[in-house]
């Protein structure tokens, strides 16, 4: 690095763009750059807020300092290892749809995570034009009586993004969901600009754009989405969890009536949950529990394991 260089200020930013180690900033001046992560096995992500230095050699900039994070969405990878999703979340939206059908059990997942993560969730149905199954109908009056928001949206027939809008306002909220549900049609109808390509905004050490990136966009009302690939599947990261409910609040107001403090509600007698099942608690959302808890059951590190110490 040269002199001139060197003597160059810090700067604040945040990351606007993510796809593994290829990252782009906004400075608080408004100026985006190409950034290099502080290490090898630093987890930077979108929504991060940082610190830069001039690098004059490779004409971007190095994050040298990440700012504590608050409502961090993490996932478990397939040894159950915590990986970092987006940060400084306000707000989790789920987005559904009639097309492709729904999994509710992702759905219930992601607002594991976000209880845990203390990140408010909401769940939108998108395509809203289309007919609903019953089964839609009763998930979505399930998580309404949870006192989650839950929107009826369409970005084809423009029908609630008035109130979509008004629910984004000055938050940060990434936008979740399986493929094919319409986030991305979503992200075009809220912010115009979301349709340039992100492979104009990353780029590997040989030159190769990304096509694929998590992406940050600012809401011209004020605040941020933030628009994530589609999955087939989410488990959130086990560590993250609340061991007693796994984020279920709904499981945990009826834990209390539990025989047993440490009651898994899976066969211990006397079981205020599983009697509630059918009557006060939702048998999906229970059969959802039972899915988490044995995945969490089965990932968490063997006792006495570097990982538990």
């Amino acid at each position: 690095m040269s002199d001139s260089a060197a003597a160059l200020p810090r700067l604040q930013a945040r990351v606007i763009a993510a796809h593994g180690r290829l990252l782009r900033v906004r400075t608080a001046a408004g100026d985006e750059s190409l950034a290099r992560p502080p290490g090898r096995d630093a987890q930077v992500v979108c929504g991060d807020r940082v610190e830069c230095e001039h690098d004059a050699r490779h004409a971007e900039l190095r994050i040298v300092a990440v700012a504590p994070r608050s409502g961090a969405l993490y996932r478990s990878n397939l040894r159950g290892e915590a990986e970092l999703i987006a940060a400084n979340l306000t707000l989790l939206a789920i987005v559904v749809a009639p097309l492709p059908t729904p999994d509710f059990f992702i759905v219930d997942r992601y607002l594991a995570a976000a209880e845990c993560a203390d990140i408010r969730a909401a769940v939108l149905l998108n395509k809203a034009e289309l007919a609903l199954d019953q089964n839609i109908e009763t998930a979505l009056a399930t998580y309404a009586r949870l006192g989650i928001a839950v929107l009826r949206i369409s970005a084809l027939a423009d029908i609630g993004l008035h109130a979509l809008r008004a629910l984004l306002r000055d938050q940060t909220a990434v936008l979740v969901g399986q493929s094919g549900v319409g986030k991305s049609s979503l992200s075009r109808i809220l912010v115009p600009d979301s349709s340039a390509s992100v492979g104009a905004l990353l780029r590997d050490d040989e030159g190769r754009h990304t096509t694929s990136a998590i992406r940050l966009y600012q809401l011209p009302e004020g605040g941020a989405i933030i628009d994530s690939p589609g999955v087939r599947d989410f488990a959130p990261a086990i560590d993250r969890l609340q061991p007693a409910a796994l984020g279920f609040p709904d499981i945990a107001a009826l834990s209390v009536g539990c025989r047993f403090a440490d009651c898994r509600h899976l066969r211990e007698p006397v079981c205020a949950v599983r009697a509630a099942v059918g009557t006060t608690l939702d048998a999906r959302r229970y059969e959802s529990y039972r899915r988490l808890r044995r995945l969490y059951e089965r990932l968490q590190p063997p006792p006495g394991s570097r990982a538990q110490r």
